[in-house]
């Protein structure tokens, strides 16, 4: 980035600073969370910018006084830092997923595999779960079909940070969508053999602003009701409050049961059928972009094989980018940092290296 966009950033960054100190502004909600998410996504950059820069004026203040020598130390240790902190300014321009502060819709559906499958799916679910509540975000389950072992057949829920953030939800859980692979004895299985079956995970960023603007006609859906149920397909109410919307031009569907009415039911399903159609139209346009990122070939093809759960050797690996680890019981528990760090330092570097040879 030369020196005028950097000082773009910087002008913007002091008019986000003015905007969000009038209280004004705050009385629109999704205009403050806008603009706070924003600031946050410039917060580092101009931070590490203004290091920089110090340690620059420092450095050449240091080098004017060099002949004493505890001023020729400073300005070694900061010939020493300052690569550094230009490497940290370098990586923090890079071009960043646009989603990357948004929160997120899941949708966790079991494979092949029948009950051992579901109950993949549910302990997926459970995992993403606490990882949630490890990070003080606020998870919320949409809708979702148990089967009577306790396992899920699928469901649907949305993920959600507190306040905005330049890395949020989307920018930790963007690369789980995908093949989730589990090689166990199922609780199933009397005589001791190991099993290998699957689940799917599919994600999309929930971009309030951007859903907002999604447009569906009332031609294009099919909208169901029908009773609440429980686990095994029980009824857990006597109304027909629960909500089934189908897109008849891609065949989407969504259902959200967990709602008191079937008008609240509605609302959160269209929340998520915005999502995915807006999901979809951006899959549409890499595509006829011809966009070569790995992030979004993996977006694009759901059909990847991206990670397998081992239990008898305790091991979860990712086969994106090798990683290997074995700790799968505290995994499963929400501990993801270890195999989600490995994956975005890949993405990291994968950005730096274009960067460079462009």
């Amino acid at each position: 980035m030369d020196a005028s966009s950097l000082g773009e950033l910087l002008g913007e960054y002091d008019e986000l600073e003015s905007s969000l100190a009038d209280p004004a502004v705050h009385g629109d909600q999704a205009r403050a969370r806008k603009l706070g998410r924003r600031y946050a996504e410039l917060t580092p950059i101009v931070r590490t910018f203004r290091e920089l820069e110090s340690a620059r004026e420092d450095l050449a203040a240091a080098r004017e006084l060099s002949e004493d020598a505890s001023f020729a130390e400073e300005a070694a240790a900061l010939e020493e830092r300052i690569p550094a902190i230009e490497t940290k300014l370098t990586e923090l321009l890079l071009p960043r997923d646009p989603h990357d502060g948004d929160d997120l819709i899941m949708e966790i559906k079991s494979g092949e595999g029948g009950d051992e499958s579901a109950l993949f799916a549910g302990d997926l679910l459970t995992m993403y779960l606490r990882y949630a509540e490890k990070h003080g975000w606020q998870a919320e389950v949409l809708d979702g079909t148990k089967t009577e072992l306790g396992g899920y057949k699928d469901a649907t829920v949305t993920i959600r940070s507190k306040t905005p953030t330049a890395d949020g939800v989307w920018s930790r859980l963007k690369f789980e969508g995908g093949v989730h692979r589990v090689q166990r004895v199922p609780a199933t299985e009397s005589q001791g053999r190991i099993h290998t079956s699957a689940a799917g995970v599919l994600v999309y960023p929930d971009v309030h602003d951007l859903v907002e603007d999604v447009e569906i006609p009332e031609k294009d859906l099919r909208i169901d009701v029908f009773r609440s149920s429980g686990k095994g397909g029980q009824s857990v109410n006597t109304t027909d409050s629960a909500v089934r919307i189908t897109h008849l031009p891609t065949g989407i569907v969504v259902s959200c049961q967990n709602e008191r009415s079937q008008l609240q039911n509605k609302t959160r399903a269209m929340q998520v059928l915005r999502a995915r159609l807006a999901a979809l139209a951006e899959e549409e346009a890499a595509k006829q972009a011809a966009d070569a990122r790995r992030s979004q070939v993996r977006t694009v093809d759901r059909s990847e094989r991206i990670r397998t759960y081992n239990f008898p050797e305790n091991r979860i690996s990712d086969h994106r980018v090798n990683y290997k680890s074995y700790n799968l019981d505290q995994v499963l528990n929400g501990d993801l940092d270890g195999v989600l760090d490995a994956l975005a330092t890949a993405d990291r570097d994968e950005r730096l290296a274009a960067h460079q040879s462009a």
